[in-house]
């Protein structure tokens, strides 16, 4: 039956028809912008490429490029980013992902007539996974990170995860790259291939909580309190594919409740992860709670598609060693990392000497209850 709509009568299918045309619309505007993005970090490695080489053939220095960006500039008026600067800037784009013997200079050291560290012949094509991140992500790469694999380690998980320019510059300062799949796991004997690698590349050790201010005697409470306060700063630091369940979510055995600290669910590993707080170091006693906690929620919250419930002991130092021992024999997948923050002391040291101690008040009391 049709239905009206300002007048007209409409098909019954019109409105899903409508919506399907617009998911295709959106979907066509991203691959143009995907398509443009891709043209433009190819004609900026194309021009890098060509100042590089030219550099090493032919002798072209700073005042050649100066030209270059002048007549560039005159010849496309409309077109931005011909600027000597960003010149130099693509120059270095490129040479970022040479196997050069000597790092290359940094833009602002650039003297009038410069040559090349080595004799190289760069490449006509950039490495694809800098084609699919914007320009301003690949200045963020070439500047900040040093070696090659690990800025297309980068560049890929900043496309897997759709980062920001911002989130990526976030993921770099808090060295990700050397801390991700970096926990103790017993996953390779606790869980099938897939999942086992999957899971150890789902973790890292350190966890850092710089957003987080806890005084030396914060307890496990404070640092709870303190994740869950600030919940989506907490999940960007676990990573992608983690949803929060709860905290202190109850699990019922026998005749008392116990309480987990703080529950996940991860959406690619299609399970629960139970994470268990510790202010102290780790200890052989903390695997066998976590063991405890694993098997209640596999019987009491676990659902039949649901892979393993993985644990996460975050503790403030460890033994790598004893973590070791301590996960061998266990048969549910845990996983030992530490966890790092800014820890306060209870009174700032510029006013530890200048504030009476406690002997000093009481002296004081004393004095003024005398006749």
């Amino acid at each position: 039956m049709a239905k009206k709509k300002g007048g007209m009568a409409l098909p019954d299918d019109y409105a899903e028809v409508f919506e399907s045309l617009k998911a295709r619309v959106r979907q066509s505007q991203t691959k143009a912008m995907l398509s443009v993005n891709r043209e433009m970090i190819q004609l900026y490695w194309d021009i890098g490429r060509q100042i590089a080489q030219r550099q090493q053939d032919v002798g072209w220095g700073r005042s050649v490029v100066d030209r270059l960006s002048k007549d560039l500039r005159s010849a496309f008026p409309d077109v931005t980013g011909f600027s000597a600067s960003s010149l130099w800037r693509m120059r270095a784009f490129c040479l970022a992902y040479q196997n050069l013997a000597q790092p290359v200079r940094e833009l602002d050291e650039q003297p009038k007539e410069v040559e090349l560290a080595q004799a190289v012949r760069v490449s006509d094509q950039p490495p694809e996974a800098l084609l699919g991140i914007p320009w301003g992500h690949n200045v963020v790469l070439f500047e900040k990170v040093k070696g090659k694999s690990e800025r297309l380690w980068y560049a890929s998980k900043a496309i897997e995860h759709g980062w920001s320019r911002a989130v990526l510059t976030v993921q770099i300062d808090s060295g990700l790259y050397q801390r991700q799949g970096k926990a103790i796991t017993n996953f390779v004997a606790t869980l099938p291939p897939p999942q086992s690698d999957l899971a150890q590349e789902s973790l890292k050790d350190p966890y850092l909580f710089d957003f987080l201010t806890l005084h030396e005697d914060a307890v496990e409470r404070d640092l709870e309190q303190g994740l869950t306060d600030h919940v989506q700063r907490f999940l960007l630091e676990l990573g992608a594919g983690f949803a929060f369940v709860g905290r202190q979510v109850p699990i019922s055995v026998g005749d008392e409740d116990d309480f987990l600290d703080l529950l996940f669910y991860h959406l690619k590993l299609r399970c629960f992860v139970v994470i268990d707080l510790k202010m102290k170091k780790f200890t052989p006693a903390d695997a066998g709670q976590m063991n405890y906690y694993l098997s209640a929620v596999d019987d009491l919250m676990r659902h039949p598609t649901d892979q393993p419930t993985i644990g996460l002991i975050l503790c403030k130092s460890k033994e790598r060693i004893k973590a070791e021992y301590a996960l061998r024999d266990i048969n549910k997948p845990i996983g030992v990392a530490e966890w790092q923050t800014k820890l306060v002391e209870s009174l700032p040291e510029p006013l530890k000497g200048s504030l009476p101690s406690i002997e000093e008040i009481e002296a004081e009391f004393e004095s003024e209850d005398s006749p």
